[in-house]
Order: structure tokens, then C-alpha cells, then sequence
């Protein structure tokens, strides 16, 4: 019957707040699984499998009502008959209704999620609405000839007439499109549930109302209620039916999920998607030790350019050592044509969903991640390597080797030599290379002008937006906040939110200077720069610890709250 989206592990939970594991010392440590920096969204696996399985649906379910709009055409006879004409226009409706959708979903283009519920609104609803109308129409109809024929329906053959045509006919109509739905369309039990329900509540729901608008209906339905007991039954037994096989495919799938294999690596769980790949928690199959791998979503692995991309990101990745930037393990191609690179798992969470969950961080924890940050920029940028698309998103806050807070630097699929201009038309036709929240004046404007200190420029608007709780720019445009990146002036710190030292709000600020000459020439010195304050070494393991701690709790809190 239907799929359920890959499994969670039994850390995992569906909240916004993080799971938690135990740490080498038995403490609780966080288990929010590494994500990528693109935005997040439904299993790019589920979705190309809810689009195939909604153009099969629509399919299918065209042609059946194509058959018999033909058949019903043919043998109806329509003349003088309001009836059959109104029958027979809706029956046409649906079938032209299924037959573009079903089009729409053949071409080749891409399908965003919101108009593939879109159109598996219109394939099972706009059956459904017909189906109701037929029942309605069917009973109205059926009830009313046997009425005047046999007004006590004392006769078997009053009986059987009024049992096939009002009810039998509309019951096994509600059965077929119960069935196509649990059968093809990729569903949690929890949504096919509801959605099933409905399609089984609604031919009860069309009887009771013709049984008390109806005389003849109702006249009927009161001498003989067995039939409507009938109808009960029957959507009943549908229903149950379509949710045991939604639970019995699901675990099936969660099953050959689990077993499948990348070269010595096992899948056990997705943990995020992004605009080119989708990353996975994975074991090897002998060191059993858990990682991270990343693959092209199946819909990109025949464009050049995406593969170019990910090469490109697994060779710069690949060539950095630095603690605080992301450890690549592996790289390969299956058989199948699955390109994947494999990587170290990190618990943990990103700064920005730890601002989106918690608000501005204090700036001792911002100095913290800052200079980390600029320790695994600085090596990327004397290998002659530009980031391109510094944002909180991309900094992970990660717990390795017992410590908490260790900054990781991710996503180097933007990433380029300082010198090659080049490799900048790797990136998307028409697409902006970076992130324009946090993007350089100059990298705007031209890439070939952009060099380190763009990568400096980008870091200063993930402190700003770290103590302030928003990045300095927060239009809805992304034309405005280029815009506004090489024309406007940031707010001050200080007016924004309390606490934030004059000389931190001085780092922050030089780092957005317009001019790249006006701004620190390295992540070094910006390093350095951060050292001398205060704030260096306020931000403590300790706090760390405890701030995860604290976070932890409260997640199972909420948990206790909405079990």
C-alpha cells in the first residue's frame, strides 16, 4: 500500500528540540544530526517518489473514467433526460481534470512539493467529489422508481433493485479510489489515516443526508436501515484494509531502507536534504563507526554542472586538516551511477538553528565560534581557497572528542581557487553564488573581485546576526539586500541588544566595511583582533556544557508535554 518517509532512530524525535545521547563521560550530549547548509525540506527520495506515484494514480484513474465516460455515452440515454446529461457533464469534468494532471506530471520539469499536493488534491478529490454527487443522484433516483412501482417495496425484486443500484454500485466506486490511494501514494499512517477516514466517512455521510432530504430516499432507508448498515460495513472493511497495507508497505520500506548499501557504508537514517544532495547517517560495514555521507539527489546526477559542483566540494573538502573544518572519509560512484561522499557525523546543531530555537547568543559564545571559525578559514585561504557562502547555517556547532561547541566549518560546494575565475560558471545559470544575507558588496557585484576578505565580509554578518538575533539586512527581496549590503549602514549593535562590549561592536563593524581594504586583510587578524578582547576566553568548556545541557532538558520537557 502506501510508503512512510525513511525511518528516524530511536534517538531522534519529530520536535524542534534536539534528541540527546550519551557522552563519553555519561553526560547528556546532543544528537541534533548534521545539516546541510541549502534550506531543508521534504526527502528529496519521497518527493520523486510522490510524484511518480501520483502520475501513475492519475493515470490509471483517467483512463478508467475514460473507458466508461465512452461506455456511459454510448448506451445513456441521454435524450429529454436532465439526469443523465448532468451525470454525464460531470463524469467528462473529472475526466479532462486527471487527464491534465496526469499530463502536467509526464512533463520533464521540476515539481515543488506545494503543487504535488496540489495536484493530489485534484486527482482523489475531484473523484470524490463525482462519487458523491453519483451516490446522491443514484439513490434519489433509484429510490424514487421503486417507490412508484412498488410503493411497500413488498416485493424481493423491489428490494435487490433499490440494494444494487443506490448502494451496491456507489460502495464499490468508494472502494476503488480507497485502495488507489493507500496503494500508490507515499503517506506517514497518521496523515493517511485522516485522509483515508474521509473518503471512507464520506458516502456515510451522503447517504444520512439523502435519507433525511430525500421522502423517497428516507422512505426506503426507514422500512430497510440494513442497507445503510451495509455501506457501513463495506467502507469500514475498505478502510481498515487501506490502513493495514499504509503499515505494512511502510515497514516494508523502512526495512529496504535500512538495508541498503553505498559501497562499505549502510544507510540507517536521513538526516537532512539540500538544493543538490541529501545526507544520510551511515555505518561502515566493518568499523562500524558512524558517519555522514552525502549523495546527489537522482534528479540532478545527469547535470554536469551539479556533479562538477560535488566533485569540486569533495576535493577542496578533502584537502583542508584544520579541527574546525568538516573531515571528508571518503568518496565514490556506485554502480547505479550514485555519486556520494562520506564524512564525519557530528552532533550537534548549526548557529543558526541554535539563534532560531534560543535567540541572540551572548557574546562571550559568539567570540567562541568566531575565532574557531577564522582558525579553519585561515588554512582554507593560504591553500588559495575562497568559502564563497559563509553563514550560520554553515557553522556547526558540534560536540567532538568530549568537548562541547567545537565550530565546524561545512558546505564547500561553492568554494573556488583565489585565482580561477573560471570554476565560477560551475555554479547555476542566472543563480547567485552565495547567500545574499551574507554576501560581500564585491562578490555581488563581480566575482572576479572577490578574494579573502569577501569570506570576512560574510563572517562579520554571522556575528551580527549571532548578537543581534537577525542578520543586518533582513529584506524580502534578495535584489534589496544586495542592495542594501553595498549602499546602507548597518544599525549599531548596541541599539539592538544590550550587553554587546564597544569593542566587540567595533570588530563587527570594520568586518562590514564596504571597502574590502577597510576591513581586517585576514581571518588571522580578525583572529587576533578577537583575542585581545575581554571576551577570549569567557566562553568556557563548563558554559558550553551547561548551556547543553539546560537545552537538553527542556526538550524533554516538551516531549513529556506533547506525548
Amino acid at each position: 500500500m502506501a510508503d512512510t518517509p525513511p525511518p528516524t532512530s530511536p534517538n531522534s524525535v519529530t520536535l524542534d528540540a534536539p534528541p540527546t545521547l550519551l557522552d563519553e563521560g555519561g553526560e547528556a550530549a546532543p544528537a541534533v544530526h548534521l545539516m546541510e547548509g541549502s534550506d531543508c525540506g521534504i526527502s528529496g527520495e519521497t518527493q520523486c517518489l510522490l510524484r511518480t506515484r501520483l502520475k501513475k494514480s492519475a493515470i490509471i484513474l483517467f483512463a478508467g473514467f475514460a473507458v466508461f465516460l465512452l461506455w456511459n455515452a454510448w448506451n445513456a440515454e441521454i435524450e429529454n433526460n436532465p439526469h443523465a446529461w448532468r451525470i454525464l457533464s460531470a463524469h467528462a469534468a473529472v475526466t479532462v481534470a486527471l487527464g491534465a494532471v496526469a499530463a502536467g506530471l509526464c512533463r520533464g520539469c521540476e515539481i515543488g512539493l506545494t503543487r504535488l499536493r496540489i495536484y493530489e488534491t485534484i486527482v482523489f478529490g475531484a473523484p470524490a467529489a463525482f462519487f458523491t454527487f453519483l451516490q446522491f443522484s443514484t439513490m434519489d433516483l433509484a429510490c424514487s422508481v421503486v417507490m412508484e412501482v412498488v410503493p411497500q417495496l413488498a416485493t424481493e425484486a423491489g428490494r435487490t433493485s433499490v440494494h444494487r443500484l443506490a448502494l451496491q454500485s456507489p460502495a464499490l466506486n468508494w472502494v476503488f479510489l480507497i485502495f488507489t490511494y493507500a496503494l500508490f501514494i507515499p503517506n506517514t499512517f497518521r496523515r493517511a489515516a485522516v485522509v483515508l477516514g474521509a473518503m471512507g466517512l464520506a458516502p456515510l455521510a451522503t447517504a444520512v443526508f439523502a435519507w433525511t432530504s430525500c421522502p423517497n430516499v428516507g422512505a426506503v432507508m426507514s422500512m430497510h436501515p440494513e442497507f445503510f448498515t451495509y455501506l457501513v460495513l463495506m467502507m469500514t472493511f475498505a478502510v481498515g484494509v487501506g490502513l493495514t497495507g499504509v503499515r505494512t508497505i511502510g515497514a516494508l520500506r523502512t526495512e529496504a531502507f535500512n538495508a541498503r548499501q553505498l559501497g562499505q557504508y549502510r544507510l540507517l537514517e536521513k538526516l537532512g536534504s539540500g538544493g543538490m544532495g541529501e545526507v544520510y547517517l551511515a555505518e561502515h560495514q566493518f568499523m562500524k563507526r558512524p558517519c555522514a555521507i552525502k549523495v546527489i539527489r537522482p534528479e540532478k546526477a545527469g547535470d554536469p554542472r551539479v556533479l562538477a559542483r560535488f566533485e569540486r566540494e569533495v576535493d577542496a573538502t578533502a584537502k583542508l586538516s584544520h579541527w574546525n573544518s568538516i573531515e571528508i572519509f571518503d568518496y565514490g560512484r556506485t554502480d547505479e551511477g550514485t555519486f556520494y561522499y562520506v564524512m564525519e557525523y557530528l552532533p550537534g546543531m548549526s548557529l543558526q538553528q541554535i539563534v532560531d530555537k534560543t535567540g541572540a547568543m551572548p557574546p562571550s559564545r559568539v567570540v567562541h565560534f568566531l575565532r574557531q571559525t577564522c582558525a579553519a578559514l585561515q588554512e582554507a585561504h593560504d591553500m588559495g581557497l575562497l568559502h564563497r557562502d559563509i553563514k550560520p547555517a554553515n557553522i556547526f556547532a558540534a560536540h567532538r572528542g568530549g568537548v562541547h561547541d567545537v565550530a565546524k566549518l561545512l558546505d564547500f560546494g561553492l568554494v573556488k581557487p583565489a585565482a580561477e575565475v573560471e570554476s565560477s560558471r560551475l555554479t547555476m545559470e542566472g543563480a547567485i553564488t552565495g547567500s545574499p544575507q551574507y554576501m560581500a558588496p564585491e562578490q555581488a557585484l563581480s566575482d572576479e573581485n572577490a578574494d579573502g576578505r569577501a569570506d570576512i565580509y560574510a563572517l562579520g554578518v554571522v556575528a551580527y546576526h549571532l548578537l543581534a538575533g537577525a542578520p543586518p539586512f533582513d529584506y524580502d527581496q534578495p535584489l534589496k539586500v544586495l542592495m542594501a549590503h553595498a549602499s546602507e549602514t548597518p544599525r549599531p549593535l548596541s541599539e539592538i541588544q544590550d550587553g554587546v562590549p564597544p569593542e566587540l561592536e567595533q570588530i563587527v563593524m570594520r568586518c562590514l566595511a564596504k571597502k574590502p581594504a577597510d576591513r581586517f586583510q585576514s581571518a588571522d587578524e580578525l583572529a587576533a583582533a578577537l583575542a585581545d578582547t575581554h571576551l577570549a576566553d569567557a566562553w568556557t568548556d563548563a558554559d558550553a556544557a551547561r548551556w547543553w545541557r539546560t537545552l537538553n532538558v527542556a526538550s524533554e520537557q516538551i516531549v513529556v508535554e506533547t506525548s
